[in-house]
């Protein structure tokens, strides 16, 4: 199911509290960081960082962060509110960054997933990502992760 009511924006200094607190909710259980507000806030004033909201009936339901280099960027976080997952949240927010990273002319795309999150792992694939490799201890000892990463510049041919 689509969520039909969906909207995509580039996050405003304001919603680095709820981006914050959705990183810590849905993200970062047992990791030793954290996503800040403030550190989100720096996210959105940074001129090589998109950080991409969804909101549904007005309310933040999804984000993602991407940071760009000259020829690469980086999937920093993307989550989803467990009430919108499976409606197609995940896939536009990735899709509309994947957009911006070709626009820019930076084709190659990196993240890391944590190495039980399965799930993530096949969401990823289906969208044309492939595992370059395990981290071992990634997150500080505590887990570790995949790397993945997708060349956009093959999805153009």
């Amino acid at each position: 199911m689509i969520d039909s009511e969906l909207s995509l924006h580039l996050a405003r200094p304001g919603d680095a509290a709820m981006i914050a607190e959705m990183s810590r909710d849905f993200i970062e259980q047992g990791l030793p960081w954290r996503w800040t507000a403030k550190r989100v806030a720096a996210s959105i004033a940074a001129p090589n960082v998109n950080v991409l909201v969804a909101r549904s009936d007005g309310r933040i339901v999804g984000f993602a962060i991407m940071r760009y280099g000259d020829d690469d960027a980086h999937l920093d976080l993307l989550a989803v509110a467990p009430q919108h997952r499976r409606r197609g949240v995940a896939t536009q927010l990735l899709e509309w960054l994947e957009k911006c990273a070709s626009v820019a002319g930076t084709f190659r795309i990196a993240l890391e997933v944590r190495a039980s999150n399965r799930g993530a792992q096949l969401f990823y694939e289906r969208m044309g990502y492939r595992t370059l490799g395990p981290l071992p201890d990634y997150y500080q000892g505590r887990e570790g992760a995949l790397r993945m990463g997708r060349d956009l510049s093959l999805a153009a041919r």
